[in-house]
């Protein structure tokens, strides 16, 4: 912000006194014309330069929060497919030991630095799933089907953290997503 406001400053200065300079000169070569003509060249020459700098300047700011938008969904989707593939290893195995625990640890871990706040809440109802279901360390079918119909729910909340929610489809697809966790 610092920069900005100096970057701001000296650009502001630099206009005023060029500005000056250049209208003393455009008066002061009034008697000939070729002279008037010459001040305003450079005049443009000088407009151009700044509109091309203040345009290649956004353009640059635009490119970087467009490359961070990218790199932080690349780590959203890695992280969420984790999860699903973690989910899914416990229902195929059919128990939940020491191991599996101490990795869903440090799996939330990398989860709560970067789920939206829904996620998150989602999140805690499979947690509270697992913890119920990891008492015995076995997995029961009864209990595959509640975990993984947790594990729908809460893909379809990663759903909009990874998707912009378009408003008029966000309950009409919530509903198809819940249906289809009914179903299962």
């Amino acid at each position: 912000m610092q920069k900005s406001i100096k970057y701001l400053w000296v650009s502001a200065t630099t206009f005023i006194v060029g500005y000056v300079y250049l209208r003393t000169a455009y008066m002061d070569s009034s008697s000939n014309p070729f002279g008037q003509e010459i001040v305003l060249l450079v005049l443009g020459t000088i407009a151009t330069i700044a509109i091309t700098a203040a345009l290649l300047n956004k353009q640059s700011e635009v490119e970087i929060e467009k490359e961070q938008r990218v790199k932080i969904f690349d780590i959203k989707s890695n992280l969420y497919f984790e999860l699903i593939h973690f989910i899914e290893s416990l229902i195929q195995k059919h128990q939940v030991d020491k191991q599996d625990l101490i990795a869903l640890e440090y799996l939330t871990h990398r989860i709560s630095i970067i789920a939206n706040r829904e996620v998150l809440e989602q999140y805690s109802s499979l947690i509270e799933v697992i913890k119920k279901v990891s008492e015995d360390e076995k997995i029961s079918i009864a209990e595959c089907d509640e975990l993984s119909a947790s594990l729908a729910k809460l893909c379809g909340k990663i759903r909009y953290d990874l998707v912009p929610r378009v408003d008029n489809q966000s309950h009409e697809i919530q509903a198809i997503i819940d249906d289809n966790i009914e179903q299962l």
